[in-house]
């Protein structure tokens, strides 16, 4: 099974951080979050990793050389220029078989092998993994006719959305919709997938799921890392 992790981006808002060390590489606990993301494919059975580098890599590229201390075939696929998050996939030679698409600085616990299945049972052109995020509301929130009645008067609620976790699924015809050289992101080629009226899917995840994207996310996973570490490394 082929994966193409994500880890160009420049991480701006883990500055100053990230000025000298790309975000993938950031530690928590004993390891960078990146090399958590390699052992668990690498469990799942993903033998081979194309990583997409930008901002840093020959950082990247020195601390993973070819993947083999993790357990996977790594190679790298570089961006002259910026191609969002889909963009970089046209870059990819020999993309054949289904393939996942990460970015890589997810903490989670989802089973990638079920993923797997649930993304060939249902004949899917992508599946995206899908985690429920409650929001709290901290004010009263009105609901307005079209006529400004108030219809209804809530009080600190606490809003339930399914969220994308970062992960995706292709089948290789995905190729046909992303133009090579041109930025693209993922969420913009899901919705060019809807239109065409392909099938897209998502997968629920239950478990734990952080996107290390702020400082405070950074905190919780050097802290959720250091009390389950067998949850995130189960090979270890």
């Amino acid at each position: 099974m082929r994966a193409i992790v994500l880890a160009g981006g420049k991480g701006t808002r883990l500055a100053p951080y990230t000025t000298v060390l790309p975000k993938p590489l950031m530690p928590i606990g004993d390891v960078p979050i990146l090399e958590v993301v390699l052992r668990q494919l690498a469990h799942h059975r993903f033998t081979d990793v194309s990583l997409a580098v930008g901002y840093l890599a020959e950082l990247l590229m020195a601390y993973c050389g070819d993947g083999s201390k993790f357990g996977v075939r790594l190679d790298y696929s570089r961006e002259a220029a910026p191609l969002g998050t889909a963009g970089p996939i046209a870059l990819v030679s020999d993309l054949k078989e289904t393939f996942m698409v990460m970015n890589g600085d997810l903490l989670t616990t989802i089973d990638y092998s079920k993923m797997l299945t649930a993304h060939r049972e249902a004949g899917a052109l992508v599946t995206v993994a899908s985690y429920e995020k409650t929001v709290k509301i901290d004010l009263g929130v009105l609901e307005l006719s079209a006529a400004n009645e108030i219809t209804d008067y809530i009080e600190k609620p606490t809003m339930k959305y399914a969220v994308s976790m970062g992960i995706y699924l292709f089948e290789p015809r995905v190729l046909s919709y992303i133009e090579k050289g041109v930025r693209l992101d993922l969420p913009d080629l899901v919705k060019r997938l809807m239109a065409a009226k392909e099938k897209v899917l998502a997968y629920r995840h239950a478990g734990y799921w952080l996107d290390i994207g702020r400082h405070d996310d950074y905190q919780e996973a050097v802290r959720e890392f250091e009390a389950h570490r067998s949850e995130f490394l189960p090979a270890s």
